[in-house]
């Protein structure tokens, strides 16, 4: 029986000479070579496009075996290979250019009985890039064109689901995500990492996850309330998930819909329009490891009940420093055009009681908040903030 290198060398001798029948044929049919970065490439179909593609693009394409390291039944192989992207075929989907390339790469084949029953392959991806030109030559830094369309790119990205964090005060930080910057998740300082109050849409866990790594990682998700461009997130950000009692059956519901909602009350296109955006923000349903009740304490702040848009929604306050984290209590933005307002309860078509959320509102503005942060807009600051919940929580209709 041939040993591993032997096997090695017969391999990467024919495929110097181009012979893929003769390199397949070092292969057990069914084995798999993983190749780094692309996926898993079987033999002999998937290695055969494989190498077909390659000889194609890279008319001129030549391996050469540098070195060889055996273990039993295990070998691994340095190897180097050049040649041209002339065509006429493609390479991933490129269009020929011209390019000339001169890579190393390393296989660790496994053999048994005189064939290559698994290997891993091991290609600097960057480096083809670089010289394919599609990225820019080493050195070259931020002058590269595709740094920019990069750098654009999340730039766009962040506008859409949560772009860099903002400080709200000591240990808050707010990440606002939506097409108008709408929606707003909150990330609280925790003995353990951030304490994530609400998720915003389920396209935002990215974001929230990457802004929450820089201050220690997620240790919990906070929900004030079940909906979805509340709970949308949550499912995506590998953490344990808390909400009110009165939440938790809808938080673990698969619906997008709450049983109260009447968005016929929205008119027109907005109920179409809603729908939809209701099924894109909504991540499905959750699993919840607790819930939270009227008085428990959270990272510094008081869990309020708040009834009234929801059953069970929470209002997070801080008596420290008067801060109010109240989600959907209330929202300085206009649901049916996106734009900012005087601050409101949220549309009727969403709310459960429409009296006992604006009782909510009372209870809150006796306790004279000195900053009011709603899960929708701006906040409410300044000496004015009582004065503005009063009015909330007395007007009619």
């Amino acid at each position: 029986m041939a040993s591993a290198a032997v096997i090695a060398k017969r391999y990467f001798s024919a495929l110097e000479a181009r012979d893929i029948d003769a390199a397949l044929a070092c292969w057990r049919e069914g084995a798999g070579d993983r190749v780094a970065g692309r996926g898993a490439l079987s033999a002999p179909d998937g290695l055969h496009a494989y190498f077909t593609e390659l000889f194609e693009a890279f008319p001129d394409l030549r391996f050469e075996l540098i070195d060889t390291t055996t273990q039993r039944e295990r070998c691994s192989v340095r190897w180097r290979a050049t040649g041209t992207f002339a065509g006429p075929g493609r390479f991933h989907g490129l269009a020929p250019n011209g390019a000339v390339i001169a890579i190393e790469g390393c296989e660790l084949l496994e053999v048994s009985e005189d064939q290559i029953v698994g290997a891993t392959t091991y290609i600097d991806g960057a480096a083809i890039a670089r010289q394919l030109r599609l990225l820019p030559a080493a050195g070259q830094g931020r002058a590269g064109w595709l740094v920019g369309l990069a750098n654009a790119r999340t730039a766009l990205d962040q506008a859409l689901h949560g772009g860099q964090p903002e400080a709200v005060a000591a240990g808050v930080w707010v990440l606002r995500g939506g097409l108008a910057r709408e929606m707003n998740v909150f990330l609280i300082e925790d003995e353990r990492g951030v304490s994530v109050f609400d998720s915003g849409s389920r396209t935002m866990s990215g974001a929230i996850r990457g802004a929450a790594a820089r201050f220690g990682g997620i240790a919990r998700v906070v929900l004030s309330h079940a909906d979805c461009d509340y709970r949308g997130g949550a499912a995506g950000l590998g953490a344990e998930i808390h909400c009110h009692m009165r939440e938790r059956s809808a938080a673990q519901s698969p619906s997008a819909y709450r049983d109260y909602w009447n968005l016929g009350l929205l008119g027109g296109w907005r109920r179409p329009l809603y729908e939809r955006l209701l099924a894109h923000w909504d991540g499905g349903g959750l699993t919840i490891a607790g819930t939270f009740e009227e008085g428990d304490e959270l990272a510094g702040f008081r869990v309020l009940h708040m009834p009234g848009h929801a059953p069970g929604l929470i209002v997070l306050y801080r008596e420290a420093d008067g801060l109010a984290l109240v989600s959907d209590l209330l929202c300085t933005i206009d649901a049916r055009t996106g734009l900012p307002c005087e601050p409101r309860l949220p549309h009727a078509a969403f709310n459960l009681d429409v009296d006992l959320a604006r009782e909510s509102v009372g209870r809150l503005a006796a306790l004279e908040p000195s900053v009011v942060w709603p899960g929708h807009g701006r906040p409410l600051a300044g000496s004015g903030v009582r004065a503005q919940l009063e009015r909330l929580a007395a007007a009619d209709g």
